[in-house]
């Protein structure tokens, strides 16, 4: 890619946000415009806003890459996160929004009038956001790798003064307008370069990717291993190394790799010819993967991403807290409506590009880039000027991505710190808390940074799903919920989902049922939050709130018959 034309358009969507952000400063006066854009917000615009927050890099970049490297088990993850807003219409938006709540601590509060139960569902919100956070930073330091050189940490440092500067100005109420924005941006950074790609793939006679057997090289590629890897080998392959391999120094050296493993060398090139098959780096040394069809309990792995999926949108703080700034319960149903279609629009583009991947873009599963493929394709495929231009939209389009999301979490994060951590000063304590909220991922991200993005993003759904999905399922549609068995609940599924998914990052477990529980835990931990809040609340009958009656007329009854 083209630096100067990827800089260029990655300085231009800087730019627009804080023109954008500027006009929603400008209106921005009152806590409610911070924190709820002063429940004003009509649903079309909302919608736009919740898209624009909710399609991560890990969407923009993550699918495609998964897709890639993984085949169409990993769709998914597009099907998961849009059926979660099936499930968030059906149960949640509309009676959340009439609780009149800032954040889900304020519904938890709210709802069992237990200051105990605040506290823990923040610690939960500030978790999920923090891991959902680390992706973004991610995405934000492989885009600006490839287009300058630069060190990885740098793109998500780049990204954390932005934010900041965004979330900390206008709040909610500018924030708004920006991720507004970038929703349209992100489609047409995807839709505009795939027209293209596929006339290109057309006019070379239209070949078919291969999702049953390793992938081949479909034209004669050189490959650049930046980092050592171990690679296997299934059959003889003939190529031109520069660098290390297996220990000995070469230089534009003809050789055969011969079937079996292979040391790569760091800063290592490599010419594959036409039509051989892709080594492979070993599970130890290549990224790490927790996509289903990798592991080695697959089914499982695929029922834990499909829980985690459909019921952890409703738990997603950066989510839950647009439905907050409808006017009313019915226009957040709307608002959902029409997300859905928006969503859907957006994710029918991302088995294109991660086919085309698979047929132009294979040797990122050498180098373990395979988040890069969107970003890489243009230049394979068209070359040129023109792939230079679309290179540099599609490099906006993920910038703009993993702004929009980091902004919405770094604000939902920022709430539960302002009014939990940091009390009583209202916007100042506000803007104060927009810091922590920001830069504990971003300096994590240095350590847990070879993580895929859509793989990250998975691990804080299975969280949400563990902790949220029964608090606001239970706390809306059953009377008998009680304070003690809320806390039993987020401690037994939250608490030990936040675990299990910790470990994972760590990298504590890297094989056999230990790892595949740990690394998908919705499958049980789901359950057991369920299980722990109704069995709990039933042994505390006597502990339901005295104003239950009044709170679940609130949240069912429409607005002006209470």
């Amino acid at each position: 890619m083209n630096q100067t034309y990827g800089i260029a358009g990655v300085s231009a969507v800087v730019l627009a946000t804080a023109l954008v952000g500027a006009l929603g400063l400008r209106i921005s006066r009152t806590t409610s415009d911070f924190y709820v854009a002063s429940r004003t917000v009509a649903p079309r615009l909302n919608a736009f806003a919740v898209s624009g927050e909710y399609l991560s890099a890990a969407s923009f970049l993550g699918i495609a890459g998964l897709l890639l490297a993984q085949g169409v088990d990993m769709l998914w993850f597009p099907i998961g996160y849009t059926a979660g807003f099936l499930v968030l219409l059906a149960f949640v938006a509309a009676p959340l929004r009439r609780s009149g709540a800032y954040t889900l601590p304020d519904f938890a509060e709210a709802r069992l009038e237990s200051r105990a139960v605040r506290r823990i569902a923040g610690v939960l919100v500030v978790g999920v956001g923090w891991l959902y956070l680390l992706p973004q930073l991610r995405g934000a330091g492989l885009t600006l790798r490839l287009l300058t050189g630069a060190p990885g940490w740098l793109g998500g440092l780049v990204v954390a003064v932005v934010v900041t500067a965004a979330v900390a100005a206008g709040g909610m109420r500018s924030i708004t307008f920006v991720q507004a924005f970038q929703y349209w941006l992100k489609l047409t950074a995807l839709l505009v370069p795939v027209v293209f790609l596929l006339a290109a793939w057309h006019a070379d006679r239209a070949p078919l990717p291969a999702w049953d057997e390793r992938p081949v090289f479909h034209r004669s590629t050189e490959v650049r291993v930046d980092r050592p890897v171990n690679v296997t080998v299934q059959e003889p392959v003939r190529v031109t190394a520069t660098g290390s391999i297996d220990g000995h120094p070469l230089r534009g050296a003809a050789l055969t790799l011969t079937e079996g493993r292979h040391h790569i060398g760091a800063h290592t090139d490599l010419r594959f010819p036409l039509g051989v098959q892709v080594p492979l780096p070993d599970r130890e040394t290549g990224s790490a993967s927790l996509a289903p069809s990798g592991a080695e309990h697959g089914l499982y792995a695929t029922y834990g991403l499909i829980l985690a999926t459909f019921l952890g949108t409703m738990g997603l703080p950066h989510v839950v807290v647009r439905f907050y700034t409808n006017p009313d319960g019915r226009a957040a149903r709307r608002t959902t409506v029409i997300v859905l279609g928006l969503l859907g629009a957006f994710y029918l583009l991302m088995p294109l590009y991660g086919s085309l991947a698979r047929l132009y873009a294979p040797d990122l599963l050498l180098t373990g880039d395979t988040d890069a493929a969107v970003l890489v394709l243009p230049q394979r495929l068209i070359g040129g000027v023109g792939g230079d231009l679309l290179g540099a939209l599609v490099a906006g389009g993920a910038c703009a991505a993993f702004l929009s999301t980091a902004s919405g979490l770094t604000m939902s994060v920022a709430g539960v710190l302002a009014q939990d951590v940091l009390p009583a000063l209202g916007l100042r304590h506000f803007r104060l808390a927009v810091v922590p909220a920001i830069a504990v991922p971003t300096a994590a991200g240095t350590v847990v940074g070879g993580l895929p993005v859509a793989d990250a993003v998975g691990l804080a759904f299975a969280v949400s799903a563990s902790s949220f999905c029964p608090l606001l399922i239970l706390g809306i549609w059953w009377r008998g919920l009680t304070p003690p068995g809320a806390i039993a609940g987020l401690l037994l599924g939250g608490g030990s989902a936040l675990t299990a998914v910790t470990t994972t990052i760590t990298g504590s477990t890297s094989s056999g049922w230990t790892h595949t529980l740990l690394a998908w835990p919705a499958v049980w931990s789901v359950p057991v939050g369920f299980t722990a809040m109704i069995l709990v609340s039933l042994a505390t009958r006597h502990r339901v709130p005295a104003g239950t009656a009044a709170t679940m007329a609130r949240l069912h009854l429409p607005e002006g018959r209470v």
